[in-house]
């Protein structure tokens, strides 16, 4: 008998396998990043009291009117507009969750341009 992969469910196998070493706390919350195949989205996320702190999509109206040329570009776009927003409410560090996907690609350009914008992980 064959045994079918399904990617989604490895990735949230491996997604609750880090959760259970990773957790935001007030004094350092989560950055949690969510790639479909059109867009990404980004949270950062007080776990001690269930709170999202901050968020950014490449779906939210301060991206919509930028030309950008590919998706990784947008999501470097959202971690710099991640970074900014938590800034702008004295968040300073986080915990970077890549949610299992493998760290290159958008998700390695949402990093970057978080830490652009000022955040360290």
């Amino acid at each position: 008998m064959i045994k079918q992969v399904n990617r989604n469910k490895e990735r949230q196998r491996r997604h609750l396998r880090v959760r259970k070493k990773i957790s935001g706390t007030t004094a350092r919350p989560r950055l949690c990043v969510f790639r479909s195949n059109r867009n990404i989205s980004a949270q950062i996320i007080d776990d001690v009291h269930g709170v999202t702190l901050v968020s950014a999509t490449s779906l939210d109206k301060e991206l919509a009117g930028k030309e950008v040329e590919s998706k990784v570009a947008m999501a470097k776009e959202v971690g710099k507009l991640i970074g900014e927003r938590a800034l702008e409410k004295d968040i300073k560090e986080v915990v970077f969750d890549r949610s299992g996907y493998k760290y290159h690609g958008r998700v390695s350009a949402l990093a970057d341009g978080a830490r652009e914008a000022g955040l360290e992980f």
